[in-house]
């Protein structure tokens, strides 16, 4: 049985982890903790506002969905208890990502901009099309509580694209009336346009256009639920992963 903790558990992504760790067969709820929402009491677990409660618990895993500040100092402290990690958060910079894997010796950790299994079919799927279009954009969708932009999953996508074609048409746009208009410049300069709306909770479309054609593909999460298959076998295979610091479930599954 692999003991599971959940930094976050108060806020929605947290408590729909915590439901699911709990029906999930071979994983145990051994720990709840949220600096900010603690005292609550979820699957008979009290939650503890203090990290020391995941090693009182024993965890063997621990996943963090919070906010990049809260899990610059979380993922540290687990990495110095040896505790694998699996981790929803995004917002990292290019250090942070580096310290985490120096951090990590004695246990694993795994960060991934989205566990929806069709979201990485759509990371994928937009980087095997990159090379056969002359130009792409991304917009993402998100609830307005998110608090940064673009999204994790939307770089991650321009990412893999760019590393898949570097031959782009500029952008001939010449003046934006409104400042931003473009969205913001991305990895090999494809453009990326965030949304927050009330009523959203994770969506995304990549369009590339040539010449006479286009092609879009978008994924849409409706439900913090559609994470949670990839969580859940994050979590059973975190353990097995040969990288102390592996990025995105691609390997997994």
């Amino acid at each position: 049985m692999i003991r599971v903790g959940v930094v976050g558990a108060a806020g929605r992504m947290g408590s729909t982890v915590c439901n699911a760790v709990t029906d999930a067969e071979g994983l145990q709820l051994a720990a709840a903790v949220d600096v900010v929402g603690g005292g609550g009491v979820l699957h008979g677990l009290t939650i503890a506002s203090d990290l020391k409660a995941l090693a009182d618990a024993k965890c063997d895993v621990v996943v963090d969905f919070t906010v990049a500040d809260a899990a610059r100092k979380t993922l540290p402290w687990l990495a110095l208890h040896g505790m694998h990690a699996v981790v929803g958060t995004t917002g990292f910079s290019d250090d942070d990502i580096a310290s985490f894997g120096k951090a990590f010796t004695g246990s694993n950790c795994l960060i991934a901009a989205n566990f929806a299994i069709g979201a990485v079919l759509m990371m994928k799927f937009a980087e095997q099309a990159a090379p056969y279009f002359e130009t792409a954009e991304i917009i993402e969708f998100h609830h307005n509580a998110k608090a940064d932009a673009p999204s994790g999953t939307a770089m991650a996508t321009a990412q893999r694209m760019a590393a898949a074609s570097s031959e782009w048409a500029a952008d001939p746009t010449k003046h934006e009336v409104v400042p931003g208009a473009r969205g913001g410049m991305g990895p090999g300069g494809i453009r990326v346009h965030g949304v927050r709306m009330v009523g959203m909770t994770a969506s995304q479309e990549v369009i590339l256009g040539t010449a006479g054609q286009t092609l879009v593909i978008r994924h849409d999460s409706n439900d913090r639920v559609s994470f949670m298959p990839g969580v859940v076998l994050a979590c059973r295979k975190v353990a097995d992963l040969g990288n102390r610091l592996t990025m995105g479930i691609d390997s997994l599954l």
